[in-house]
């Protein structure tokens, strides 16, 4: 991306009007804005040079004889060259390791990555859980409970255990499922979870006219165990949406709504974080440029996570286009390493 070309005094006033901003939230005069940057120029000079920006569209002036406020350009320009990242100490580093260890479950991974983030940044925490490709089926178990009623324990990636009761349209016996284990897992374990289904679906379509019923209920069975897998998996994980409203400006409180409802459809929020899976390192929305109207005064930072090999999915923090971005840029980045690192180990 191109950078607009500014002078460097613009550029200092406008670091300093964007920082001052970030700070308190409220729109930044000249007399403030000179003792913020600390310039030896008059207050004059500051105005005009206020002036300059507002009509190249990097400030506003929310209302008549008040100061300015950054736009999204502004913004924009204040992350792309004027932005300072701060380097994390060795103690937050640690912390953050100790709460991303490579022994849990890749769902627990993803849970504690959500609340981390939202508890350091105190923004809104967000991963979308590893793509369902990417699961490998290691083992699944049948047992008998009572009627009509099974007990799944399917065992992914090593060490997820994920446990589930599915209602069949006939009892079945100890033995059965007994036999029925050791066929699925004949035929299945060691494949991905999304290749598994369709390929039961394949087979219970080229078994229907076979007299082999018992094979018919095996693959009916096994259906069942996976389509409920697909049915309990979460898209993405999002923690600390309380924290929005303590930080959002009267005016953004109706938009906050919003916002919450889009936390709830999940579809255009999916759509921005797919984009940024095809991406590499970290990407910055700021306001509109996410493209949904509903994140128009909020920027989302983002980063995808890997198993070492392939993208698994993409962690990140939303919240107002004021926020920290010289704190939150470094924290999601160390995170989606951190949460690649301990998914590569397991």
């Amino acid at each position: 991306m191109s950078v607009p070309e500014i002078s460097e005094r613009a550029q200092l006033l406008l670091k300093a009007l964007i920082e001052r901003h970030i700070k308190d939230g409220q729109p930044v005069g000249s007399k403030t804005l000179l003792e913020e940057a600390g310039l030896p120029v008059s207050a004059a000079t500051v105005r005009n040079v206020m002036s300059d920006l507002e009509e190249r569209g990097f400030l506003v002036s929310p209302h008549t004889s008040a100061g300015r406020i950054p736009t999204s350009a502004g913004y924009r320009l204040f992350v792309d060259s004027l932005l300072q990242v701060q380097t994390l100490t060795s103690q937050a580093v640690e912390a953050m390791r100790n709460e991303l260890n490579p022994d849990l479950p890749a769902r627990d991974l993803v849970q504690n990555a959500s609340r981390m983030l939202s508890s350091i940044t105190s923004q809104a925490g967000l991963v979308t859980v590893p793509r369902q490709e990417s699961n490998q089926l290691r083992q699944v178990e049948f047992l008998p409970l009572s009627g009509d009623r099974v007990l799944v324990i399917l065992v992914v990636n090593e060490r997820e255990v994920q446990n589930r009761i599915i209602h069949t349209q006939r009892a079945y016996t100890e033995e059965e499922l007994r036999v029925a284990t050791a066929l699925v897992n004949q035929r299945f374990a060691g494949q991905h979870l999304d290749a598994v289904k369709h390929q039961i679906l394949a087979e219970m379509e080229a078994d229907r006219a076979s007299s082999d019923s018992y094979m018919q209920d095996t693959l009916d069975l096994a259906n069942q165990a996976f389509e409920d897998e697909e049915k309990s998996e979460e898209e993405y994980v999002v923690a600390g949406e309380s924290q929005l409203p303590g930080r959002a400006d009267p005016e953004e409180l109706d938009r906050l709504q919003e916002l919450f409802a889009a936390f709830q459809r999940k579809k255009d929020l999916l759509h921005l974080l797919e984009r940024s899976t095809r991406a590499q390192g970290i990407q910055i929305f700021i306001g509109e440029e996410a493209g949904y109207e509903v994140l128009g005064g909020y920027s989302v930072v983002t980063a995808p996570y890997t198993d070492g090999a392939s993208t698994l999915g993409v962690l990140g923090v939303i919240g107002p286009t004021r926020m920290s971005y010289e704190k939150v840029i470094p924290i999601v980045d160390v995170t989606a390493r951190m949460l690649s690192s301990a998914l590569s180990s397991s």
